[in-house]
């Protein structure tokens, strides 16, 4: 069994619990936003290597390697990050490939267009241009970026599915999300696993201070804004 893991932001606890709960899995897809906006970035990278898993990046490496690439109002977290990792792991992860292919499945973080940029729960008028780029033969379109778990069809019967977020889930639900799915691609099971967030969301302001403000609501409420 395979077990997809997007979005873990740095939430030690939330993946923990994620792990804890997978015993059917026995290998892991890692679908980037590893560290940035968790009060656990080394420990989170250490946890991960451990596993029999494929990696990608996300916006979230790339920012972190390249503060400049950020939003003004995430720089503060991003120099956290990137101070608590070390320039060498920093670089490591920003240097992992954006995609991954395995027979008619591909894994990218936000599309195959973006690492930022990314598919809605209900279609939206830019699908085709976040899908340029997929290659020929893609049935499965495996992706993460707006911490919203789903599962639908797309333009040509392609299959799109968001694992959700380990650790910062936005659809008001605040445990920890995950999927995983069967060998070729079939059977992509959604599941939800509690945790401690508010205790998440207070190690963030401590570790963090005013710098993490942002990221410990959005965990605390399970929500963008």
């Amino acid at each position: 069994m395979l077990g997809l893991l997007y979005d873990v932001h740095g939430n030690l606890p939330a993946l923990e619990a994620v792990l804890g709960d997978a015993g059917d899995v026995d290998r892991w897809m890692l679908g980037g936003d590893y560290t940035l906006f968790g009060a656990w970035p080394e420990e989170t990278v250490e946890r991960l290597r451990s596993l029999d898993a494929a990696w990608i990046r996300g916006n979230g490496e790339r920012w972190t390697a390249s503060p400049g690439d950020a939003p003004e109002p995430a720089q503060g977290a991003v120099a956290w990050c990137a101070h608590q990792l070390g320039a060498a792991t920093a670089a490591e992860m920003a240097a992992l490939p954006q995609t991954r292919r395995d027979g008619d499945t591909l894994y990218c973080h936000g599309s195959p267009a973006s690492d930022v940029l990314s598919f809605l729960p209900e279609p939206a008028a830019d699908e085709s241009e976040l899908l340029q780029g997929n290659p020929e033969g893609v049935r499965l379109l495996v992706f993460g970026h707006t911490h919203l778990p789903f599962a639908r069809e797309a333009a040509g019967g392609l299959e799109l599915v968001n694992p959700g977020s380990v650790g910062m889930p936005f659809d008001g639900d605040p445990r920890a999300a995950y999927a995983v799915m069967g060998d070729a691609g079939t059977g992509v099971e959604h599941r939800r696993v509690a945790y401690d967030h508010h205790a998440s969301a207070a190690a963030v302001r401590e570790r963090m201070g005013e710098a993490g403000e942002q990221a410990a609501r959005r965990i605390e409420r399970a929500a963008f804004d």
